[in-house]
């Protein structure tokens, strides 16, 4: 099958969407899809305001609307919802093509943090975004029942997975150089140092450790400055963040508003523990338990995110490895695929809006 799949970021980009996307197109090509992927780097950029590491393509409608033309997809994918994700919806339904989208990133939140976009309003937009898709894929079963509850339509359930190679399992914290002189446990946040992520949290923390972060973002200035005692390790290529996490003794995930969070998997993967608020992302990658939130597979989720992180340093590392396992990339991809829709004649898009 040609599958075509627009998307707003891309390598060299950094973050959880890029991750999936790309195991994604990797995983489909094995599968002997064809798959042609539109994204920013083929078009002219502007960095995104306010948000370091985040480029934007502007006036590219016409460009897309080539691409996808010349391609002749049997399945239109847009997996998210900037600048080339517009392009394609507006070249789909002036062509009366089905599409399908995702919704990877709580993105209304994520605008009244950073300019106090009132949340009916933001989510109205993302609403209107999806309202033709023939599937909203979204992460968990949270995610779902938030957005269904707000008024998206067909929205459906896709996991994502794990390179359990890259983050191969260590028994015991892995000794690195970088860290020989900090006092142990270390507790490891990575992520993008940005609104959406409450990195501040992890950094208030009480901890009788240090500390260690991954990332950048547009806070990163900030809260460096203010946090002097932490280890700031910045953007680190794939295979030294994987040394990374299994030196560590326990991950932290602040945010509050992850829809799945990704790196949750790449830490137990590893053999490390995770610690969480029982929020939608951690509440279904570590299976947690209705009737005791506390209950989990590879952690311990608390709203006293110290307590969390102090008790998951007692979680077994092989425990944690074994709740990653239950995650794979090529289930992802099954998923994937049986969510599109083909655009044969009898597949044409009808809700023009």
């Amino acid at each position: 099958m040609k599958i075509a799949l627009v998307t707003d970021t891309w390598t060299p980009q950094v973050n959880g969407v890029v991750t999936t996307l790309v195991a994604l197109v990797e995983q489909l090509r094995l599968m002997g899809h064809d798959v042609e992927v539109i994204q920013p780097y083929q078009f002219n950029t502007t960095p995104c305001p306010g948000y370091k590491g985040i480029d934007l393509a502007l006036g590219a409608g016409k460009a897309v609307a080539k691409r996808l033309a010349s391609f002749e997809p049997d399945s239109i994918h847009l997996a998210t919802e900037g600048p080339l994700g517009w392009a394609a919806r507006r070249y789909c339904l002036k062509q009366r093509l089905a599409f399908t989208t995702a919704f990877h990133t709580r993105f209304p939140e994520l605008l009244h943090a950073a300019l106090k976009l009132p949340l009916p309003l933001g989510y109205a937009l993302f609403r209107y975004f999806h309202r033709p898709s023939q599937a909203v894929m979204v992460p968990t079963q949270g995610v779902l029942q938030l957005l269904s509850s707000k008024g998206f339509k067909r929205v459906v359930a896709w996991t994502h997975g794990i390179d359990t190679e890259l983050f191969s399992y260590h028994a015991f914290p892995l000794n690195l150089i970088e860290f020989a002189d900090l006092p142990r446990p270390i507790a490891l946040c990575v992520g993008r140092v940005s609104y959406e992520k409450n990195t501040e949290a992890f950094l208030q923390m009480p901890w009788i450790g240090s500390k260690v972060i991954c990332g950048e973002g547009p806070l990163e200035v900030g809260l460096k400055q203010r946090y002097p005692d932490v280890m700031w390790m910045g953007v680190l290529p794939r295979d030294k963040l994987a040394q990374i996490y299994a030196a560590s003794d326990v991950f932290v995930m602040p945010s509050k508003h992850e829809t799945f969070g990704l790196v949750l998997l790449e830490a137990m993967a590893s053999g490390t523990p995770v610690a969480a608020y029982p929020v939608d992302g951690p509440l279904e990658v570590m299976r947690a338990k209705i009737s005791d939130v506390h209950l989990t597979l590879g952690g311990r989720l608390d709203d006293d995110l110290s307590i969390a992180a102090k008790h998951a340093l007692h979680i077994a590392r092989l425990d944690a490895r074994s709740q990653a396992l239950t995650y794979s990339w090529s289930e992802t991809a099954d998923l994937f695929i049986q969510n599109l829709h083909v655009n044969t004649t009898n597949h044409r898009h009808t809700n023009v809006i």
